[in-house]
């Protein structure tokens, strides 16, 4: 075969076509061929998102109302929480009487811890409480206590005078200030919440 250069020039354009056809076919079914499938893949993908969007769009007036409704939702759980712990928090319940107690201007002796008792929601958590004080003072504890933001029953209340403080069933007596004119007992409930079916389990005590 000769130089390439001594073909006539119909046998060098018929080569240059043919070598121009092949290498349009090798690039076809290699690189033009494989861009084309990422560009049906990648439309495809294209649509899907336009078509979510379309089917959103229709909420976006609702938005909002949406966000107002999470955040209203997102309050009333932090208040409920307030209300009905999920976790018993003793030390924080007895610090919470304590304080109103000081305010009251009253003694908390004792706290006796009584057997819990686990419903669906929530769990009892009963306190056998002492305390002492002037009358009104102890009237006023009390009052308090009905008011506190977390749920607090109180129940089994007996009441007795600085100088028969058996008849309130108390543990101990203790030297009195004169001012004093009362001592009580009562049972002070608390509640936490748990999953349902989850009980605690019971663990009296005293503090």
């Amino acid at each position: 075969m000769g130089n390439f250069s001594e073909l006539s020039s119909i046998k060098q354009w018929g080569i240059l076509a043919l070598g121009a056809a092949l290498l349009t076919g090798v690039l076809y079914f290699t690189v033009f061929n494989t861009q084309a499938a990422a560009n049906v893949t990648a439309q495809k993908a294209l649509n899907d998102k336009l078509q979510e969007n379309a089917e959103l769009e229709k909420y976006r007036s609702k938005l909002d109302d949406i966000e107002r409704q999470l955040a209203s939702l997102k309050q009333q759980l932090e208040i409920e929480r307030h209300i009905v712990p999920d976790e018993k928090e003793v030390d924080n319940f007895m610090k919470m009487l304590d304080a109103e107690a000081l305010k009251a201007g009253v003694e908390l002796r004792r706290y006796t811890a009584r057997p819990t008792s686990g419903k669906e929601f929530y769990t009892e958590v009963p306190f056998e409480v002492e305390l002492d004080g002037p009358y009104y003072s102890t009237l006023n504890f009390f009052d308090r206590v009905s008011k506190l933001e977390r749920i607090v029953n109180v129940s089994q209340l007996m009441v007795a005078g600085t100088k028969k403080p058996g008849d309130a069933k108390v543990a101990h007596t203790y030297q009195y200030a004169p001012n004093e004119s009362v001592v009580a007992t009562c049972l002070a409930t608390t509640f936490y919440s748990h999953d349902a079916g989850v009980a605690a389990p019971s663990k009296p005590g005293t503090k």
